[in-house]
Protein backbone atom coordinates (compact mmCIF):
# COMPACT_ATOMS: atom_id res chain seq x y z
CA UNK A 1 0.00 0.00 0.00
CA UNK A 2 1.29 3.63 -0.90
CA UNK A 3 1.65 5.85 2.00
CA UNK A 4 -1.40 8.03 3.17
CA UNK A 5 -0.69 11.34 2.16
CA UNK A 6 -0.86 14.27 4.95
CA UNK A 7 -1.96 17.76 4.01
CA UNK A 8 -0.51 19.97 7.75
CA UNK A 9 -2.48 23.23 8.29
CA UNK A 10 -1.01 25.90 10.47
CA UNK A 11 3.29 24.72 11.67
CA UNK A 12 3.34 26.29 14.66
CA UNK A 13 3.66 25.44 18.53
CA UNK A 14 1.94 21.93 17.71
CA UNK A 15 3.69 21.36 14.65
CA UNK A 16 5.90 18.57 16.79
CA UNK A 17 2.63 16.41 16.42
CA UNK A 18 3.37 16.37 12.17
CA UNK A 19 6.18 14.67 12.97
CA UNK A 20 4.81 11.51 14.18
CA UNK A 21 2.79 11.39 11.16
CA UNK A 22 5.57 11.57 8.82
CA UNK A 23 6.75 7.89 8.21
CA UNK A 24 7.80 7.60 4.58
CA UNK A 25 7.38 3.83 3.76
CA UNK A 26 5.73 2.65 6.79
CA UNK A 27 2.12 4.18 5.99
CA UNK A 28 1.96 7.60 5.62
CA UNK A 29 4.23 11.23 4.80
CA UNK A 30 3.32 14.57 4.93
CA UNK A 31 3.61 15.62 1.66
CA UNK A 32 2.21 19.50 1.55
CA UNK A 33 1.92 22.07 4.86
CA UNK A 34 -0.33 25.29 4.58
CA UNK A 35 1.07 28.25 6.86
CA UNK A 36 2.08 32.10 5.64
CA UNK A 37 5.28 32.20 7.46
CA UNK A 38 8.75 31.53 5.67
CA UNK A 39 9.63 30.44 9.44
CA UNK A 40 7.63 27.06 9.52
CA UNK A 41 7.92 26.45 5.74
CA UNK A 42 11.69 26.47 6.87
CA UNK A 43 10.86 24.06 9.55
CA UNK A 44 8.53 21.85 7.88
CA UNK A 45 11.15 21.02 5.07
CA UNK A 46 14.11 20.62 8.13
CA UNK A 47 11.56 18.09 9.36
CA UNK A 48 9.80 16.21 6.44
CA UNK A 49 12.51 16.80 3.77
CA UNK A 50 13.32 19.52 0.89
CA UNK A 51 10.20 17.47 -1.40
CA UNK A 52 7.51 18.67 0.87
CA UNK A 53 5.63 20.98 -0.82
CA UNK A 54 4.72 24.87 0.62
CA UNK A 55 1.77 26.99 -0.06
CA UNK A 56 0.33 29.95 2.17
CA UNK A 57 -3.15 28.78 2.43
CA UNK A 58 -5.92 26.13 2.79
CA UNK A 59 -7.06 26.79 -0.51
CA UNK A 60 -4.42 26.52 -2.36
CA UNK A 61 -3.68 23.15 -0.70
CA UNK A 62 -7.01 22.31 -1.67
CA UNK A 63 -6.45 23.35 -4.95
CA UNK A 64 -3.56 22.58 -6.03
CA UNK A 65 -2.63 19.12 -3.84
CA UNK A 66 -4.35 15.62 -3.50
CA UNK A 67 -4.44 14.60 0.34
CA UNK A 68 -5.88 11.75 2.07
CA UNK A 69 -5.92 13.57 5.40
CA UNK A 70 -4.43 16.48 6.77
CA UNK A 71 -4.07 17.66 10.29
CA UNK A 72 -5.35 21.33 11.09
CA UNK A 73 -2.59 22.44 13.74
CA UNK A 74 -3.42 26.40 13.33
CA UNK A 75 -4.81 28.36 16.31
CA UNK A 76 -7.90 27.73 17.88
CA UNK A 77 -10.18 30.62 16.39
CA UNK A 78 -9.39 29.11 12.76
CA UNK A 79 -10.43 26.05 13.20
CA UNK A 80 -13.68 25.86 12.33
CA UNK A 81 -13.06 27.89 9.30
CA UNK A 82 -10.38 25.36 7.88
CA UNK A 83 -12.30 22.03 9.32
CA UNK A 84 -15.63 22.87 7.24
CA UNK A 85 -13.81 23.37 3.95
CA UNK A 86 -11.25 19.88 4.44
CA UNK A 87 -14.73 18.15 5.43
CA UNK A 88 -16.70 19.62 2.40
CA UNK A 89 -13.99 18.06 0.30
CA UNK A 90 -14.37 14.90 1.60
CA UNK A 91 -11.10 14.88 3.32
CA UNK A 92 -10.60 12.81 6.97
CA UNK A 93 -10.24 15.48 9.34
CA UNK A 94 -8.13 15.65 12.57
CA UNK A 95 -8.49 19.05 14.31
CA UNK A 96 -6.02 20.16 17.10
CA UNK A 97 -8.10 20.89 20.40
CA UNK A 98 -10.22 22.63 21.37
CA UNK A 99 -12.41 21.80 18.39
CA UNK A 100 -13.56 25.38 18.03
CA UNK A 101 -14.21 28.59 19.93
CA UNK A 102 -17.65 28.46 20.14
CA UNK A 103 -20.55 26.21 20.12
CA UNK A 104 -22.22 26.89 17.01
CA UNK A 105 -18.93 26.31 15.14
CA UNK A 106 -18.67 22.71 16.69
CA UNK A 107 -22.12 21.85 15.87
CA UNK A 108 -21.26 23.07 12.31
CA UNK A 109 -18.66 20.34 11.44
CA UNK A 110 -19.94 17.58 13.29
CA UNK A 111 -23.16 18.38 10.72
CA UNK A 112 -20.67 18.91 7.76
CA UNK A 113 -18.76 15.94 8.74
CA UNK A 114 -21.91 13.99 8.64
CA UNK A 115 -23.49 14.91 5.92
CA UNK A 116 -20.16 14.56 3.92
CA UNK A 117 -19.09 11.39 5.56
CA UNK A 118 -15.80 12.96 5.88
CA UNK A 119 -14.01 11.55 8.83
CA UNK A 120 -13.75 14.00 11.90
CA UNK A 121 -10.87 13.70 14.88
CA UNK A 122 -10.13 15.92 17.22
CA UNK A 123 -6.66 15.92 18.87
CA UNK A 124 -7.79 15.18 22.70
CA UNK A 125 -3.86 13.68 23.40
CA UNK A 126 -5.09 13.47 27.16
CA UNK A 127 -7.19 10.44 26.31
CA UNK A 128 -3.84 8.95 25.37
CA UNK A 129 -2.11 10.39 28.16
CA UNK A 130 -0.92 7.39 31.16
CA UNK A 131 -2.12 9.37 33.75
CA UNK A 132 -5.51 9.75 32.45
CA UNK A 133 -5.71 5.91 31.17
CA UNK A 134 -4.83 4.39 34.41
CA UNK A 135 -7.08 6.44 36.46
CA UNK A 136 -9.70 5.23 33.56
CA UNK A 137 -8.76 1.83 34.13
CA UNK A 138 -9.12 1.74 37.91
CA UNK A 139 -12.51 3.26 37.73
CA UNK A 140 -13.64 0.50 35.21
CA UNK A 141 -12.61 -2.32 37.39
CA UNK A 142 -14.86 -0.89 40.24
CA UNK A 143 -12.41 -0.22 42.75
CA UNK A 144 -13.62 2.97 43.95
CA UNK A 145 -17.35 2.05 43.03
CA UNK A 146 -19.95 4.25 41.00
CA UNK A 147 -18.40 7.78 40.44
CA UNK A 148 -20.03 10.07 42.39
CA UNK A 149 -18.06 13.17 42.08
CA UNK A 150 -14.84 14.64 40.37
CA UNK A 151 -12.82 17.56 41.48
CA UNK A 152 -10.15 18.85 39.77
CA UNK A 153 -7.45 21.68 39.99
CA UNK A 154 -5.25 22.64 37.58
CA UNK A 155 -1.79 24.77 38.66
CA UNK A 156 -0.92 26.73 35.69
CA UNK A 157 2.37 27.60 36.81
CA UNK A 158 3.48 28.90 33.03
CA UNK A 159 0.03 30.90 32.16
CA UNK A 160 1.73 34.17 31.98
CA UNK A 161 4.21 32.95 28.74
CA UNK A 162 1.61 30.31 27.37
CA UNK A 163 -1.38 32.52 27.09
CA UNK A 164 -0.91 35.73 27.50
CA UNK A 165 1.79 37.05 25.34
CA UNK A 166 -0.49 36.17 22.14
CA UNK A 167 -3.92 35.64 21.13
CA UNK A 168 -4.94 33.61 23.57
CA UNK A 169 -5.61 36.61 25.65
CA UNK A 170 -8.53 38.07 23.85
CA UNK A 171 -11.81 36.88 24.27
CA UNK A 172 -12.36 37.44 20.33
CA UNK A 173 -9.91 34.85 19.48
CA UNK A 174 -10.41 32.53 22.27
CA UNK A 175 -13.40 32.89 23.67
CA UNK A 176 -12.25 31.61 27.66
CA UNK A 177 -8.82 29.88 28.68
CA UNK A 178 -12.02 27.12 29.70
CA UNK A 179 -11.19 26.00 25.67
CA UNK A 180 -7.72 25.99 25.58
CA UNK A 181 -6.53 25.27 28.60
CA UNK A 182 -9.73 23.46 30.37
CA UNK A 183 -11.03 21.79 27.09
CA UNK A 184 -8.68 19.55 28.32
CA UNK A 185 -9.16 18.63 31.71
CA UNK A 186 -13.37 18.64 30.83
CA UNK A 187 -13.33 15.86 28.66
CA UNK A 188 -11.46 14.29 30.69
CA UNK A 189 -13.81 14.60 33.81
CA UNK A 190 -16.43 13.60 31.17
CA UNK A 191 -14.76 10.48 30.25
CA UNK A 192 -13.94 9.31 33.98
CA UNK A 193 -17.85 10.42 34.72
CA UNK A 194 -19.32 8.58 32.14
CA UNK A 195 -21.36 11.53 31.26
CA UNK A 196 -21.50 15.08 29.72
CA UNK A 197 -22.32 18.86 31.97
CA UNK A 198 -25.73 19.41 31.44
CA UNK A 199 -25.71 22.61 33.72
CA UNK A 200 -22.91 24.93 34.96
CA UNK A 201 -21.70 28.35 36.93
CA UNK A 202 -19.14 29.70 37.35
CA UNK A 203 -17.20 32.50 39.32
CA UNK A 204 -13.60 33.88 37.90
CA UNK A 205 -11.49 36.86 37.50
CA UNK A 206 -8.64 38.42 35.67
CA UNK A 207 -6.84 39.03 38.68
CA UNK A 208 -2.88 39.06 37.80
CA UNK A 209 -2.24 39.83 34.17
CA UNK A 210 -4.35 42.67 33.54
CA UNK A 211 -2.66 44.57 36.01
CA UNK A 212 0.37 44.45 34.48
CA UNK A 213 1.20 47.44 31.95
CA UNK A 214 4.17 46.55 29.85
CA UNK A 215 2.71 45.22 26.83
CA UNK A 216 4.10 44.12 23.28
CA UNK A 217 2.99 43.02 20.26
CA UNK A 218 4.30 39.32 19.54
CA UNK A 219 3.28 38.53 16.31
CA UNK A 220 6.21 38.71 14.93
CA UNK A 221 7.15 35.69 17.30
CA UNK A 222 6.04 32.14 18.95
CA UNK A 223 6.20 31.32 22.09
CA UNK A 224 9.16 29.34 22.72
CA UNK A 225 10.89 32.71 21.84
CA UNK A 226 9.46 35.00 24.81
CA UNK A 227 9.18 31.26 27.29
CA UNK A 228 11.39 31.98 30.83
CA UNK A 229 10.76 29.73 33.53
CA UNK A 230 13.04 32.09 35.62
CA UNK A 231 10.32 34.81 35.71
CA UNK A 232 8.64 34.80 38.85
CA UNK A 233 6.65 36.11 40.53
CA UNK A 234 4.00 36.30 38.07
CA UNK A 235 3.94 39.62 38.27
CA UNK A 236 7.14 40.56 37.16
CA UNK A 237 6.33 39.48 33.58
CA UNK A 238 6.93 41.61 30.59
CA UNK A 239 5.91 41.98 26.93
CA UNK A 240 2.41 41.06 27.41
CA UNK A 241 -0.06 40.83 24.83
CA UNK A 242 -1.48 44.86 24.12
CA UNK A 243 -5.47 43.05 24.80
CA UNK A 244 -6.07 41.16 27.87
CA UNK A 245 -9.75 40.31 28.72
CA UNK A 246 -9.93 36.42 29.32
CA UNK A 247 -9.30 35.17 32.99
CA UNK A 248 -6.57 34.23 35.06
CA UNK A 249 -8.33 32.32 37.38
CA UNK A 250 -11.65 30.03 36.92
CA UNK A 251 -13.90 27.87 38.60
CA UNK A 252 -16.60 25.97 37.83
CA UNK A 253 -19.57 23.84 39.52
CA UNK A 254 -20.96 21.39 36.87
CA UNK A 255 -23.89 19.00 36.84
CA UNK A 256 -23.75 16.08 34.88
CA UNK A 257 -26.34 14.24 32.44
CA UNK A 258 -26.07 10.90 34.80
CA UNK A 259 -26.16 12.86 38.29
CA UNK A 260 -22.37 13.31 39.06
CA UNK A 261 -21.15 16.15 40.24
CA UNK A 262 -18.12 17.90 39.49
CA UNK A 263 -15.59 20.91 40.13
CA UNK A 264 -12.93 22.56 38.10
CA UNK A 265 -10.34 25.43 39.13
CA UNK A 266 -8.41 26.37 37.08
CA UNK A 267 -5.53 29.18 37.89
CA UNK A 268 -2.54 31.10 35.46
CA UNK A 269 -0.45 32.18 38.14
CA UNK A 270 1.11 29.33 40.70
CA UNK A 271 3.90 28.57 41.08
CA UNK A 272 3.67 24.95 40.37
CA UNK A 273 2.19 23.15 36.98
CA UNK A 274 0.12 20.37 37.31
CA UNK A 275 -2.90 18.82 37.43
CA UNK A 276 -4.84 16.98 40.59
CA UNK A 277 -7.96 15.01 39.69
CA UNK A 278 -9.97 13.41 42.77
CA UNK A 279 -12.35 11.13 41.69
CA UNK A 280 -14.66 9.99 44.99
CA UNK A 281 -17.07 6.96 44.12
CA UNK A 282 -19.62 5.14 46.48
CA UNK A 283 -16.50 2.82 47.50
CA UNK A 284 -13.66 4.99 47.71
CA UNK A 285 -11.63 7.69 45.94
CA UNK A 286 -8.43 8.22 43.68
CA UNK A 287 -6.36 10.99 43.22
CA UNK A 288 -3.32 11.49 41.32
CA UNK A 289 -0.16 13.37 43.29
CA UNK A 290 1.74 14.42 40.15
CA UNK A 291 0.25 14.05 36.07
CA UNK A 292 3.45 12.51 34.89
CA UNK A 293 5.09 9.21 34.39
CA UNK A 294 6.74 7.98 37.77
CA UNK A 295 4.21 10.12 39.76
CA UNK A 296 1.36 8.46 41.75
CA UNK A 297 -2.31 7.61 41.84
CA UNK A 298 -3.64 7.22 45.22
CA UNK A 299 -6.51 4.88 46.19
CA UNK A 300 -8.72 4.73 49.26
CA UNK A 301 -10.71 1.69 50.03
CA UNK A 302 -11.23 1.55 53.42
CA UNK A 303 -12.47 3.93 56.36
CA UNK A 304 -10.01 5.67 58.31
CA UNK A 305 -9.49 8.87 60.21
CA UNK A 306 -7.32 11.49 59.10
CA UNK A 307 -5.68 11.69 55.72
CA UNK A 308 -3.59 7.85 56.36
CA UNK A 309 -1.76 6.22 54.01
CA UNK A 310 -3.73 5.38 50.76
CA UNK A 311 -4.73 1.54 50.54
CA UNK A 312 -3.07 0.99 47.42
CA UNK A 313 -0.50 3.42 45.13
CA UNK A 314 -0.04 2.99 41.59
CA UNK A 315 2.99 4.29 39.59
CA UNK A 316 1.96 6.29 36.64
CA UNK A 317 4.06 5.16 33.70
CA UNK A 318 6.54 6.19 31.59
CA UNK A 319 6.23 7.06 27.65
CA UNK A 320 8.03 8.15 24.83
CA UNK A 321 7.33 11.26 23.47
CA UNK A 322 5.00 14.47 23.72
CA UNK A 323 2.79 14.72 27.13
CA UNK A 324 3.71 11.34 28.39
CA UNK A 325 3.83 9.20 24.98
CA UNK A 326 0.21 10.64 24.69
CA UNK A 327 0.90 12.81 21.38
CA UNK A 328 2.64 9.97 18.83
CA UNK A 329 -0.62 7.81 20.37
CA UNK A 330 -2.81 10.26 19.54
CA UNK A 331 -1.49 10.77 16.12
CA UNK A 332 -1.10 6.82 15.62
CA UNK A 333 -4.87 6.38 16.17
CA UNK A 334 -5.91 8.89 13.95
CA UNK A 335 -4.01 7.25 11.19
CA UNK A 336 -5.74 4.40 11.88
CA UNK A 337 -8.84 6.13 12.27
CA UNK A 338 -7.83 7.94 8.79
CA UNK A 339 -7.65 4.70 6.82
CA UNK A 340 -9.54 2.22 8.31
CA UNK A 341 -12.81 4.26 10.18
CA UNK A 342 -14.08 2.59 13.72
CA UNK A 343 -14.20 3.27 16.98
CA UNK A 344 -11.31 5.64 18.95
CA UNK A 345 -10.54 6.69 22.47
CA UNK A 346 -11.16 10.22 21.49
CA UNK A 347 -14.26 11.49 20.92
CA UNK A 348 -15.68 14.27 17.84
CA UNK A 349 -19.13 14.60 20.43
CA UNK A 350 -16.77 14.70 23.31
CA UNK A 351 -14.68 17.17 22.04
CA UNK A 352 -17.76 19.72 21.25
CA UNK A 353 -19.11 18.59 24.99
CA UNK A 354 -16.40 19.82 26.68
CA UNK A 355 -16.40 23.36 24.43
CA UNK A 356 -20.49 23.67 25.06
CA UNK A 357 -19.29 23.46 28.56
CA UNK A 358 -16.60 25.76 28.98
CA UNK A 359 -18.44 28.38 26.49
CA UNK A 360 -21.19 28.40 29.26
CA UNK A 361 -19.11 28.47 32.11
CA UNK A 362 -17.40 31.80 30.82
CA UNK A 363 -20.88 32.93 30.10
CA UNK A 364 -21.73 31.67 33.65
CA UNK A 365 -18.50 33.36 34.82
CA UNK A 366 -19.36 36.92 32.57
CA UNK A 367 -23.10 36.63 34.19
CA UNK A 368 -22.40 37.00 37.89
CA UNK A 369 -22.28 33.54 38.11
CA UNK A 370 -25.42 32.26 37.11
CA UNK A 371 -25.97 28.60 36.30
CA UNK A 372 -26.22 27.87 32.15
CA UNK A 373 -27.76 24.85 30.37
CA UNK A 374 -25.28 23.29 27.94
CA UNK A 375 -27.09 22.45 24.46
CA UNK A 376 -27.58 18.93 23.78
CA UNK A 377 -25.76 17.51 20.67
CA UNK A 378 -28.67 16.27 18.34
CA UNK A 379 -29.48 12.79 18.46
CA UNK A 380 -29.25 12.01 15.42
CA UNK A 381 -25.41 13.28 15.13
CA UNK A 382 -24.64 11.79 18.34
CA UNK A 383 -25.81 8.45 17.45
CA UNK A 384 -23.74 8.47 13.73
CA UNK A 385 -20.30 9.62 15.84
CA UNK A 386 -21.03 7.19 18.95
CA UNK A 387 -21.08 4.63 16.75
CA UNK A 388 -17.78 5.26 15.01
CA UNK A 389 -18.50 7.53 11.78
CA UNK A 390 -19.31 4.34 10.11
Amino acid sequence: MSDLRIGVIGYGARSTLATHAHKPGEGSRVTVIADPTQRAKDLARERHGEDVACVDTVEEMLAEHEVDAVMILAPDYAHAGIALQTLEAGIATFCEKPMAIAIEDCDAMLTMAHEKRARLYIGHNMRHMPVVRQMKEIIDAGRIGRVRAIWTRHFVGAGGDFYFKDWHAERAKATSLLLQKGAHDIDVMHWLAGGYTRRVSGIGDLAVYGDITDRRDNSDRIMWDWFDADVFPPTTQKELNPVIDVEDISMLSMTLDNGVLASYQQCHFTPDYWRNYTVIGDAGRLENMGDGGGDQIHIWSSRRSGPGRPDAVEVIERGDGGHGGADPNLVAEFLRFAKDGGATDVSAIAAREAVATGCCGAESIRSGGVPIDVPEVPADLRAYFDGGQA
